[in-house]
């Protein structure tokens, strides 16, 4: 049955529009004015959220660790290396605390701020059953993890087992299987190699955490800094698998996403632009890990805005991570940021990890989230500002054409 909408304002790829609706089922089959929708769908249900209401296509959040949806206050922020020997020392009771019920709550909560897609970063696959259940769309991605050569073999073999279970009645279960690459640092090239060529192959999309913190640029150009006692300590190693550039190489010609990137020079920035690949921006995890903060100004790299997981954050909701993004960045003028943080959580969230969802045009996935300003604006230049300053969730969502 066709459905509709007929909001205050319409949020599409070229700007807010007023006087505009949207019909749809699964798809969005048009968008014209409400009196010409209702004559050529003349069967079709009608809704109309009336004054202050605003149809943003379903918000997207491109990078989550499911996994350790269970911490509160168990991990140690404020420095990298302090948070890091907390997720050793934590790892095994977070990874048990997270149970079904608990990850499935995770998801809830950010459908109810509105997020209809995220992309879910697995190491173990104890969220892919979770994935299923839940409504959203999700990107599944399977994270190879391990630099010791010896055990390349074996790692490669549990990614790939990982990888095929993600696989099983994915267009049913909205699931997207993809490839996560852990870290420059810490995955053997030979392991990048093999996984980032499976996502060449079977254009899947294709992530890594990359140049988090400053210990990780340290260790990769000068095998010194925190991560060489780490290493030596825990792999018996003082030498770096890899450089950054050669790290880079394996990405080649193939458009990926590369999450945090806080400590990229500008000329590796560049080769990123021109490689086509898109930078996830998690401004509240980087400060709570001291990692510093990413140059959004260098506008050279398209930014998908992420929460990254509870495991460095308090929430899973993308308005507060957009609320924060405008106070770091605060030399940017409000508006055009704000309009840019809403881009970076619906459409080129969705371009950087090969989705056809976060636009609302003709033919796009009926996936929407309907927000409410508390009062009038009629600049419309600052809608954007205020949807982020004023909304803490939805008031409905909408997936596949079905309200939720």
């Amino acid at each position: 049955m066709i459905t509709i909408l007929d909001p205050e304002y319409l949020y599409t790829p070229h700007g807010y529009r007023k006087d505009l609706a949207v019909a749809f089922d699964e798809t969005i089959g048009a968008i014209d004015t409400p009196d010409a929708l209702q004559e050529r769908f003349p069967e079709a249900k009608v809704v109309e959220p009336g004054e202050r209401s605003i149809l943003y296509p379903g918000f997207i959040n491109v990078h989550v660790h499911l996994e350790f949806s269970a911490n509160r206050t168990r991990l140690e922020y404020g420095d990298f290396m302090r948070w890091l020997g907390s997720v050793i020392r934590e790892r095994d009771t977070l990874v048990n605390e997270a149970t079904d019920a608990v990850m499935e709550e995770a998801c809830l909560a950010m459908l109810r701020s509105g997020i209809t897609s995220f992309g879910a970063v697995s190491s173990f696959g104890t969220d892919l059953e979770v994935c299923r259940r839940v409504p959203q769309r999700v990107t599944y991605f399977n994270e190879i993890i391990g630099s010791n050569p010896a055990t390349v073999d074996m790692l490669y073999q549990d990614f790939l087992q990982r990888v095929d279970a993600s696989r099983l009645d994915a267009a049913e279960d909205r699931i997207t299987p993809a490839v996560a690459i852990h870290a420059p640092h810490s995955v053997h090239p030979v392991a990048v190699r093999r996984a980032v060529a499976l996502a060449r192959e079977e254009r899947m999309p294709l992530s890594s955490h990359f140049l988090e913190s400053p210990y990780e640029r340290e260790w990769l150009e000068s095998a010194s800094g925190g991560f060489r006692g780490f290493f030596e300590k825990f792999f018996g190693t003082t030498k770096p698998v890899t450089s950054i550039g050669e790290f880079l190489a394996h990405f080649d010609g193939y458009p990926s996403l590369f999450v945090h990137a806080v400590q990229t020079t500008e000329a590796e920035r560049g080769r990123l632009a021109e490689a086509g690949h898109f930078v996830a921006h998690c401004p509240r995890s980087n400060r709570l890990l001291g990692c510093g903060r990413y140059p959004i100004e260098d506008r050279r790299i398209p930014v998908a805005l992420a929460t990254d997981g509870l495991s460095s954050n308090w929430s899973l909701n993308l308005f507060d991570e957009m609320r924060a993004a405008l106070m770091l960045h605060h030399r940017e003028a409000l508006p055009p940021l704000a309009e840019r943080l809403i881009r970076a959580v619906t459409l080129d969230a969705a371009r950087s990890i090969r989705s056809d969802a976060g636009r609302i045009e003709t033919g796009a996935p009926a996936d929407f989230a309907l927000v409410r300003l508390p009062q009038t604006c009629e600049r419309s230049d600052e809608l954007a500002l205020h949807t982020i300053l004023h909304t803490q969730e939805a008031e409905a969502v909408w997936i596949a054409g079905e309200k939720l």
